[in-house]
């Protein structure tokens, strides 16, 4: 009982901060599981299957909002979730020490890029919804589906900035988009990926799925009443500390 309410409380602290910043869940989440015993390919499968119930419990919260369109959701389906399939599928066999390091500055590369930019994100502006931005744009989400397959920590931060800089989002809705989608639908894909290649540690499952669920709902209330400014020096906060994680923990 004493593991699980530890599980439980794990989850819940790493998916609430996700849920307010747009990603981050394995800042805390992955390397948790892998401190409590389980070997890296199954801390990995294990934590996707539990962000699945981050994705359910934020969009439960951002639909009440109803500023979804329908179209660019299909955009972010088909643009990323081939390319987690294709990331998960190889994770298992591959070497993972320097594509962290490479992530976690490229990482802390976004949280200071938004520091600098001190109006960034604050405003909705409709930017690149042309044929042309459309495929750049869709095409970057691919890249970054790959990097979520397979190396889970902080991939979603990534999304909510492009989300940003390319098509004009404001941090609100950035992260709404990031926590439907790729909390919900993209890690999906993922966990199916790796539950049918690997294994997954089911015993945790029910408490990591209660606190994901939990934490994501209170966490994606937040973003929605505290505002641009506040969600956007969360995302500064977490993708400093996903980045120093990933360099040097």
């Amino acid at each position: 009982m004493a593991e699980q309410l530890l599980i439980f409380f794990i989850s819940f602290i790493a998916n609430l901060f996700s849920a307010l910043s747009g990603g981050g869940a394995g800042l805390i989440q992955l390397p948790a599981l892998i401190f409590l015993g389980l070997p890296f390919g199954l801390a990995l499968a294990t934590h996707k299957v539990a962000t699945i119930a981050l994705g359910i419990g934020a969009t439960a919260r951002h639909l009440k909002e109803n500023r979804i369109e329908r179209d660019f959701a299909l955009v972010m389906l088909i643009s990323g979730v081939p390319g987690v399939i294709i990331g998960a599928s190889f994770i298992l066999q591959v070497p993972d020490q320097i594509a962290k390091i490479a992530l976690g500055l490229l990482t802390m590369g976004l949280g200071t890029y938004s520091f600098l930019s001190p109006e960034l994100g604050q405003s909705y502006q409709v930017k690149n919804r042309h044929r042309k931005g459309y495929i750049i744009g869709g095409l970057f989400l691919f890249v970054i589906g790959i990097l979520n397959g397979s190396l889970t920590s902080g991939t979603g931060l990534f999304v909510t900035l492009w989300l940003i800089r390319w098509f004009g989002f404001d941090y609100k809705l950035a992260v709404a988009y990031t926590l439907v989608f790729v909390g919900l639908f993209w890690n999906t894909s993922g966990a199916v990926t790796l539950g049918l290649l690997g294994d997954i540690h089911w015993l945790w499952i029910p408490a990591l799925l209660l606190g994901s669920f939990i934490g994501g709902y209170i966490g994606a209330h937040l973003s929605i009443v505290k505002g641009n400014k506040v969600i956007k020096r969360s995302f500064e906060i977490v993708t400093l500390l996903i980045g120093f994680k990933l360099v040097f923990g």
